[in-house]
């Protein structure tokens, strides 16, 4: 009677243990599941905050006024000396390849309308001189809010600039600092900096098309490299004694 009961405990256990085999791969696999399934979530979640300065402060190309005032008295004819090298250095800027156009823009209604039209006309003169070409500049009028007052007149024309968001934005705690990001300045005044030290910010756009090589210097490059030779040029204007 004992040898039955024994043998018959024994049988249930090896029926138990056979389901465990069984159903611990089982357990296993679901586990995975749904840490996997976690690791997804936390991905998503984690790649849709944006953390990266390039994309917080992004470079932009946009076109933006240039303008200047010359002030005009009721008795001037014409423009001085000194603002005739202000203007000029105020042409230096305007893109000769593009030619935007140029609005010289006159007060009418005020007390110097006759000063600020001889002015307008001389600005014109200086910036035909300074290559603008002259089917691009055009004089208009506007309205003087005063018109006892004398108004100035106003020079403008749109430039192509780089450029991104104002910088100085704090809208949070710096010291916060629990979900490890940047702060929302951060990066700022950097890509500011690069997009004011483009010299042309169509180069952001696309690439330039290559200028015609020259023959000649590449030569001489090459044969000052196979006698193992450094090149005068260089050596002028290093700083390495050689």
């Amino acid at each position: 009677m004992t040898e039955a009961v024994f043998v018959a405990t024994r049988a249930a256990g090896q029926q138990r243990s056979g389901t465990a085999r069984l159903f611990l791969p089982l357990l296993a696999a679901g586990a995975v599941a749904l840490l996997g399934g976690c690791a997804s979530r936390d991905s998503i979640t984690v790649g849709a905050i944006p953390d990266d300065y390039r994309t917080n402060h992004p470079i932009v190309i946009a076109e933006k006024n240039q303008t200047i005032d010359f002030p005009v008295g009721v008795t001037d004819r014409g423009i001085s000396q000194g603002q005739k090298a202000t203007f000029e250095g105020f042409l230096s800027e305007y893109d000769r390849r593009t030619a935007p156009p140029m609005t010289i823009l006159v007060p009418a209604g005020a007390a110097n309308d006759v000063a600020a039209n001889v002015a307008a006309k001389a600005l014109r003169r200086v910036a035909l001189n300074n290559g603008v070409p002259s089917n691009r500049v055009t004089i208009a009028s506007y309205q003087a809010t005063y018109p006892d007052a004398a108004s100035p007149v106003r020079v403008s024309y749109t430039v192509m600039r780089a450029q991104t968001d104002r910088c100085g934005r704090w809208p949070d705690d710096v010291l916060n600092t629990a979900e490890n990001k940047h702060y929302a300045n951060f990066g700022c005044s950097y890509q500011n900096n690069l997009a004011a030290q483009l010299a042309n910010p169509a180069d952001l756009l696309g690439p330039r098309k290559q200028t015609e090589i020259d023959a000649e210097n590449r030569s001489a490059v090459i044969d000052v490299y196979r006698q193992r030779g450094i090149s005068d040029e260089f050596l002028g204007n290093s700083e390495v004694n050689f």
